[in-house]
């Protein structure tokens, strides 16, 4: 159902940092905790947070994620639908590594041997999605994954999945979509405690 003059929220965060994500390592499945500058970034972002009532609160059920909203001091729920990427026989590897053999190649293709498809993963999204009725009246939070949270930004904004090659997003962020006059657009992206925030346009 197609999500109509809402005013809520939806707020975008990305697990704090972990060895895998550090080192650009494709981490889908594999349950890898978070570094400690990833557990500061994740703490950090609690006085943020904290300013928001959220009628929902959802993580991916991977640790990095749970733990994240547990030091942001979320309280969320667990949907699976969350998960990062499963990207099949690339788990593990970088993309240089698998450019090596596929020149060019970066996840949002939509080939994963093994793994998902991106249209599988712009399907989870639109699950997920379904907190269309909450965001009526009130601010959601999604705790999730770099790929499938910018595979999730452009189901929500209409666009084809395929753009969130473009959308980069990184550990410890926060991002939040809402609609302007009734158009799904980007409030903020890819934003960091200790970054400066412009001033919102008048």
């Amino acid at each position: 159902s197609d999500a109509h003059g809402f005013p809520g929220r939806l707020v975008l965060v990305r697990h704090g940092a972990t060895a895998w994500s550090r080192s650009g390592r494709h981490t889908g499945r594999t349950d890898v905790p978070l570094l400690p500058e990833g557990e500061a970034a994740a703490r950090a972002l609690a006085p943020v947070l904290a300013s928001v009532r959220f009628g929902l609160v959802l993580t991916s059920p991977l640790v990095r994620a749970r733990r994240t909203a547990a030091l942001a001091g979320l309280r969320p729920e667990v949907d699976a639908d969350l998960v990062e990427w499963d990207y099949g026989a690339l788990e593990g590897l970088t993309s240089a590594q698998i450019r090596h053999d596929h020149p060019g190649w970066t996840v949002f293709d939509g080939e994963v041997r093994g793994g998902e498809t991106l249209a599988e993963v712009a399907e989870r999204s639109r699950r997920v999605l379904r907190v269309g009725p909450i965001l009526a009246g009130e601010d959601v939070a999604l705790v999730g994954h770099g790929h499938a949270l910018r595979v999730l930004a452009c189901v929500y904004l209409g666009l084809d999945p395929r753009h969130g090659a473009a959308l980069l997003l990184d550990p410890g962020s926060v991002s939040v979509l809402r609609r302007d006059h009734d158009v799904p657009a980007v409030a903020l992206w890819n934003w960091r405690p200790g970054m400066p925030l412009a001033a919102e346009s008048r």
